[in-house]
């Protein structure tokens, strides 16, 4: 089968297309992959900056949709089935074989392409909302980086869960792309000064109840000015390259919460959230419509252009490479 695969921990310039044996299955599900999603996580392992470090070659790849070649006796799973999966890397390949409690179906409405959009963007923006924050019908979400994955499936899962939705981007393209997304409002940093003054006068001088904020550094302390009292400010990542500082006395003069969002780590600890919150979104999907946002997909050869391409900060929504 063929894998695009790293042979030295220099980033994307250091992936090419291999032929490899095909992956035993030993006791996990083996799938025929039909696209995989491109994620940071998969950028910095091919840098070896990532919390998880394979000995090269391998290949990234921590999302994949397709259709299961072989599954362990009394196994949920059957051959043919479509699911998506998430696997430690190696999802950038033909086939990979994965643990079995790391597979949910893909919704009969939704193909591969789809399928893997909704794994790690929509399970995180999930968990966040949902699970985390306890977003409530008709309180205001205000979501920075929302033109990006993990940011626009904030915003739908948002809408979705009845909230009201503000998108803080930068630049006409992507507050268009916000916009199309349904956002119920947009703050463009390109022409704002000051976004925590358009943010509070959006929400009658209150603030938002909730702050989704995969940026971090200055933007979250400012975030912290921009919710209002009892709100929630969520801390999803540090996409700047700075940790923030949180300032405690913010936190106690305001009574606002600040609430880590790991899904990753607490998936670790509770594999069971994956099909859990799989079939929340399966009823998103089905029963409102929801699709994931797909801003550009790739054949499986042009994997190092694709990350690349996110490593510019430029893609909107999820990067798909199609495999199959």
């Amino acid at each position: 089968m063929l894998s695009l695969q790293v042979d030295r921990l220099a980033g994307p310039e250091a992936l090419s297309l291999v032929e490899v044996p095909v992956p035993d299955a030993g006791e996990g599900v083996v799938i025929d992959v039909h696209a995989a999603g491109v994620s940071f996580p998969d950028l910095l392992m091919t840098k070896g900056e990532y919390q998880l470090h394979p000995e090269p070659p391998f290949a990234p790849g921590t999302e994949v949709a397709g259709v299961v070649r072989e599954a362990p006796n009394g196994s949920a799973w059957r051959p043919g089935d479509r699911v998506s999966a998430y696997a430690s890397w190696g999802g950038y390949s033909e086939v990979i074989a994965v643990d079995e409690e790391a597979v949910v179906r893909v919704p009969p409405a939704l193909d591969f392409v789809q399928g893997v959009a909704m794994m790690i963007n929509y399970q995180t923006a999930y968990f966040a909302l949902r699970m985390r924050s306890h977003l409530n019908r008709g309180e205001t979400l205000l979501v920075h980086g929302a033109a990006g994955g993990v940011g626009i499936a904030a915003v739908q899962i948002g809408l979705a869960l009845g909230g009201r939705v503000i998108s803080v981007v930068r630049g006409a393209e992507k507050a268009e792309f916000v916009r199309e997304a349904g956002s119920d409002e947009v703050i463009d940093l390109e022409q704002t000064e000051n976004w925590v003054e358009a943010a509070r006068e959006l929400t009658d001088g209150n603030g938002a109840e909730i702050a989704f904020d995969p940026v971090g550094g200055t933007r979250f302390d400012q975030s912290l000015r921009a919710i209002r009292r009892d709100g929630k400010a969520l801390i999803i990542g540090f996409a700047s390259g700075e940790i923030s500082k949180i300032p405690a006395n913010h936190l106690l003069l305001k009574n606002v919460d600040a609430v880590g969002v790991a899904w990753g780590m607490y998936l670790k600890q509770e594999p069971r959230i994956l099909r859990e919150i799989g079939k929340e979104l399966d009823a998103l999907v089905e029963e409102q419509g929801l699709r994931p946002m797909v801003g550009a997909t790739y054949p499986l050869a042009e994997g190092a252009a694709a990350l690349e391409q996110l490593a510019s900060r430029q893609v909107l929504g999820k990067s798909v490479l199609v495999v199959r």
